[in-house]
């Protein structure tokens, strides 16, 4: 019976992901409608989903673990057609046209930020809403989410959770997987609970602390205030600066240290890195604004902007696209860096660069003593070689896609500062970059298929690269052995 499912878990996934968003449209619809708002654009949606879902749910077939090929399938094309139908509300109520719209979604949904938005007062509330919550349902991952709601998924979800949780660590804090889903959401959940009440409390309007929770958690960096925090009180940057370390921590970490081991996190070798980058780079760069802003501005735009841009929020306290080049430099280096493996954070994760740094110290070192058996270590774990060759062939996929995407915008019209930053920006999932794409400006005036690049970028991004450059290889497309791809 197993056997002949084969291939059709897929399709069981897609249609359980459209019937969910075709429920969350349809609530939103009424919501819209209640409040006297456009509501028109979630309930086309939320038609569309739930035809789509219908269909897809009939053909498809849970209950078995799926093939590395169904796994990878499953997890590419839910985060393909999501944002699809996610579009639609931004498309039908909102000022975008269809591409910009599934731009926004996709932005949304893989958590970068970066927006078509030129108009916020043309936005409804509900829209907002909306917005937030496509960060949020993608900063704790879109399979996981549904694994911890959706007993039936966590039967055949080990390769799933595997392909999609973010980082080269992936592991179960508790011996079910569904257990482990549940328990990442339930930190996920009270940080955001958490968030929006300490923004509440430092004077922020209600329905900006709601929508600016959802956005600071899932380290997204969507906010309902056009200017992003520069529209806020310095208070409340202080408040998001403290919800946003946490976004890029890993909430495997976070999950022990709440049940009652807090040393864990300081004896993981990538959290001490993690907060090490957080501070040297906070405090760098508020030295560099120093004469601009005196010290009380600048350690505040410092902290708030270096946690912001290394935890790949993409929250903005000002125009940091008009700062000095050495300013620009340094946030450069965050952006590569990124958060924490196993957290809302994008970028290439800190865990990676250790476990390259380490190669090269090891390779270092044999050239000195050729014959010496050098182990590779990350605390007190070993690095399997496996491993290692995942770290090398993610780094050169990542900046090889960098490197094109870049040349490609160049090609298509953007100077070199946007179409570099543009790149790193939604490859790394920040949102804002300098130039054309800042963080008081939006994307809305780069080239047609400029965007539609940056759109697949973001995907590539969210996904770790490997997994959506799998599907362009010959193998992908070889009709597998019987036995094969188990």
């Amino acid at each position: 019976m197993i056997g002949r499912h084969r291939g059709r878990y897929a399709t069981h996934l897609l249609g359980v992901a459209n019937l969910t968003l075709a429920l969350l449209l349809a609530a939103f619809a009424l919501g819209a409608r209640a409040v006297g708002e456009p509501w028109q654009g979630f309930f086309s949606g939320a038609l569309i989903a739930a035809g789509l879902g219908a269909a897809l749910r009939h053909v498809g077939r849970p209950g078995h673990e799926p093939t590395r090929r169904e796994a990878l399938l499953s997890v590419v094309l839910t985060w393909t057609f999501v944002p699809l139908v996610g579009a639609v509300p931004f498309a039908v109520a909102g000022p975008l046209a269809p591409l910009d719209a599934l731009f926004e979604s996709a932005s949304g949904f893989t958590t970068t930020g970066a927006t078509m938005l030129t108009d916020f007062g043309a936005v409804s509330r509900t829209l907002f809403l909306w917005r937030g919550l496509t960060q949020w349902i993608g900063g704790i991952g879109i399979i996981v989410l549904f694994i911890a709601t959706f007993p039936q998924l966590a039967i055949a979800g080990r390769q799933l959770f595997t392909t999609e949780a973010p980082g080269p660590q992936q592991e179960r804090l508790l011996p079910r997987l569904r257990t482990t889903a549940v328990a990442i959401l339930g930190v996920y959940g009270a940080l955001t609970a958490a968030c929006a009440f300490a923004y509440a409390l430092a004077g922020m309007e209600p329905f900006d602390a709601v929508a600016n929770s959802l956005t600071t958690l899932s380290a997204g960096g969507f906010s309902p205030a056009a200017r992003s925090f520069q529209d806020y009180p310095p208070s409340m940057s202080w408040v998001a600066v403290v919800f946003m370390a946490f976004a890029g921590a890993n909430f495997a970490l976070v999950y022990r240290a709440v049940v009652g081991r807090p040393w864990a996190l300081w004896r993981d070798p990538e959290f001490r890195a993690y907060a090490s980058v957080l501070v040297v780079g906070a405090v760098s760069l508020s030295a560099l604004l120093a004469s601009q802003y005196g010290w009380s501005e600048a350690l505040r735009h410092g902290f708030f902007q270096a946690f912001s841009i290394t935890t790949s929020t993409g929250y903005a306290s000002a125009d940091f696209a008009a700062w000095s080049a050495d300013t620009h430099g340094l946030l450069v280096m965050m952006m590569l860096i990124g958060g924490s493996a196993g957290s809302a954070a994008g970028g290439v994760k800190v865990v990676r660069w250790l476990i390259l740094t380490k190669v090269a110290g090891r390779e270092v070192r044999h050239t000195m003593h050729p014959r010496a058996v050098l182990p590779l270590r990350l605390g007190q774990r070993l690095v399997p070689n496996d491993v290692v060759r995942a770290v090398s062939a993610f780094i050169t996929l990542y900046v090889t896609l960098l490197v094109c995407t870049t040349v490609g915008l160049v090609l298509l019209g953007s100077d070199e500062v946007t179409a570099f930053s543009a790149a790193l920006a939604t490859l790394g999932n920040i949102g804002p970059g300098f130039g054309g794409v800042g963080p008081m400006a939006s994307y809305t005036d780069l080239h047609e298929v400029a965007k539609a690049w940056l759109t697949f970028a973001m995907i590539a991004g969210r996904l770790e690269v490997v997994t959506v450059f799998v599907i362009f290889t010959r193998a992908w497309w070889r009709r597998p052995a019987r036995h094969a791809l188990r």
